[in-house]
């Protein structure tokens, strides 16, 4: 059977033609603003900008010191330089935590309370990089949306890249560039916890650890390590038919405190609950570390931490400059792959292999 000749009607989503919209772009406008974005300040603006509190100038220094560009090396070691004397006038605070323990609410809570007292506060905040994509969110800005609008808040998140201990691998350079600006009170915000924390307990004076009740760790302490490096333990979320829970957990984490050595600072550590949402709490947290500042700097063991962090970072940057140095060696990089093969099918041993390649690095074939 043949069908009847039908009218082609074309279907309805299909786009139709329209008309093609004016040249509304100047040329002369778009030059402009090529030209802008390819002047770069020099050092010498970026610290002049820093000094006077200008953020701007912080947030490009910071972006300089944070690129892995090797051509960014001298000018960013040059902006660090100029303003480290005037760094090292501000307290250092790490905060740590499991995820979805409300760090970022604890934190929006405790800094609006500090700008409250008049302090200035900048808050480091770091996000966990992709294995896979390499890619970070960073929605800390989002997450404290009261925070960010504080004229006395600065808020930078980073991304943790490759690092192992949670912080930026430039988070160390970027405590001195805030430091300079006026930022008085420095508040890091690491991606969770774990043995590796270590590494934002080498550049804070006071390490706080927060955690919430009913997780089941409350004897364990999620790992002993991160426990022993903790000044204080916070039970957050201690609002609602959660306040008696919290409560008993800080009970439990307080027991479990007294199993640990003392610590070389002469310092307790101590337990607490509060609520970021309530802010029930938040002014205690303050007490402590305002305790804890006047024992450590009264007994000098604030000064004598501060020096030890300054040689750790230098001995850090000095492994990481190594490392980079190796992998983008030409001679390395023409061996890497076909030593990775050798590996992979057990033609050489991982260790002779490694031995292999350094003594190719260091010249000693």
């Amino acid at each position: 059977m043949v069908l009847p000749n039908k009218k082609h009607h074309p279907s309805s989503i299909n786009e139709k033609p329209g008309i093609s919209p004016p040249e509304i772009i100047s040329a002369v406008a778009v030059g402009h603003i090529q030209q802008f974005r390819k002047i770069q300040p020099s050092a010498k603006e970026l610290v002049e900008g820093i000094l006077e509190g200008n953020i701007t100038a912080l947030s490009r220094a910071i972006t300089l010191v944070e690129s892995t560009n090797i051509n960014h090396l001298a000018k960013a070691n040059e902006v660090i330089n100029a303003c480290l004397p005037y760094a090292n006038k501000s307290v250092r605070i790490g905060i740590t935590g499991v995820p979805g323990v409300g760090k970022s609410t604890f934190i929006e809570a405790f800094g609006k309370y500090l700008t409250g007292l008049g302090k200035k506060v900048a808050v480091l905040a770091v996000d966990p990089s992709s294995t896979i994509s390499h890619g970070s969110i960073l929605g800390d800005k989002t997450r404290m949306e009261e925070l960010v609008k504080d004229k006395n808040a600065f808020i930078r998140p980073s991304a943790s890249g490759e690092t192992l201990g949670g912080v930026a691998r430039k988070t160390r350079e970027t405590i001195t560039l805030c430091e300079a600006a006026g930022f008085d009170t420095i508040i890091i915000e690491t991606v969770g916890v774990g043995q590796s924390e270590t590494a934002v307990h080498s550049m804070v004076d006071f390490f706080l650890l927060l955690k919430i009740s009913g997780a089941g760790d409350e004897l364990q302490g999620i790992k002993r390590g991160i426990m022993e490096m903790a000044d204080a333990i916070v039970i957050n979320k201690a609002d609602g038919d959660n306040i008696k829970r919290a409560h008993l957990a800080k009970l439990e984490f307080n027991r479990a405190l007294h199993l640990f050595p003392a610590k070389k600072s002469g310092w307790t550590p101590t337990t607490a609950a509060c609520s970021a949402i309530t802010h029930e709490g938040i002014h205690d947290v303050w007490e402590t570390i305002q305790k804890f500042l006047e024992l450590t700097k009264g007994n000098n063991y604030f000064f004598e931490k501060r020096k030890e962090q300054n040689q750790y970072w230098m001995l850090e940057t000095i492994n990481e400059q190594l490392k980079t140095n190796f992998y983008s060696n030409p001679e390395i990089q023409k061996s890497l792959d076909s030593t990775k093969k050798a590996v992979q099918n057990d033609e050489i041993s991982p260790f002779a292999a490694a031995q292999k390649l350094l003594k190719k690095y260091f010249k000693k074939d």
